[in-house]
């Protein structure tokens, strides 16, 4: 059996496809990442200039793949490759200094995305500014997420009104971005004219 076979085995042992978040907010989640989406690409060809209409559509199958991590749980997935693969390599003794440098190198990729998106973008806030905070705090959410720090899990676990954080946090989001695809959707035909 080859090093990949027993890694694929070695996974499935420890994570398989199945529903991430069953509730209903967690469908309704679901629903409002695919509806976004949607929006975002309708919106990219609606704008006439080339930085925009690429950031819409980036955004569009960005939050595509989300709306599918969201059910399928793959970062579960890939924790547990990293767990077998520091299994199978002899380094799992020293797999908290990885999980560290990996947290570090998302964070940073997160912060560059969010800092050169702003700065691509400095000329367009006005078509793309409601959706840049949402990309923002969507970027947050997911490293926190990611980081899986325990504090930072009890603080998206709290629950107000019965509804959690992190629900809150991840619908805000996704309400932003899809708010101004809306608008630059519904106000296309007044795009022709000079640039932002």
């Amino acid at each position: 059996m080859s090093v990949t076979d027993n890694l694929g085995a070695c996974i499935a042992d420890d994570w398989s496809p199945v529903i991430g978040d069953p509730s209903v907010l967690g469908w309704v989640t679901v629903a409002a990442y695919g509806l976004t989406a949607v929006l975002c690409l309708v919106a990219s060809p609606r704008h006439p200039e080339g930085t925009v209409r690429v950031f819409w559509a980036t955004l569009g199958i960005v939050l595509f793949g989300l709306m599918i991590n969201k059910q399928l749980d793959l970062q579960s997935a890939l924790t547990a490759g990293g767990r077998c693969l520091s299994q199978m390599q002899g380094w799992y003794e020293e797999r908290r200094a990885v999980q560290f440098i990996f947290i570090v190198a998302i964070v940073l990729t997160g912060f560059n995305i969010a800092i050169f998106s702003l700065w691509a973008l400095r000329q367009h806030l006005r078509a793309v500014g409601l959706a840049l905070i949402g990309l923002i705090i969507l970027i947050c959410f997911i490293l926190i997420r990611a980081a899986g720090f325990h504090h930072f899990d009890e603080f998206l676990n709290t629950e107000i009104q019965s509804i959690r954080m992190n629900w809150i946090l991840e619908l805000t989001s996704i309400a932003l971005i899809a708010i101004n695809a809306i608008v630059i959707i519904r106000r296309g035909h007044l795009y022709t004219g000079p640039k932002y």
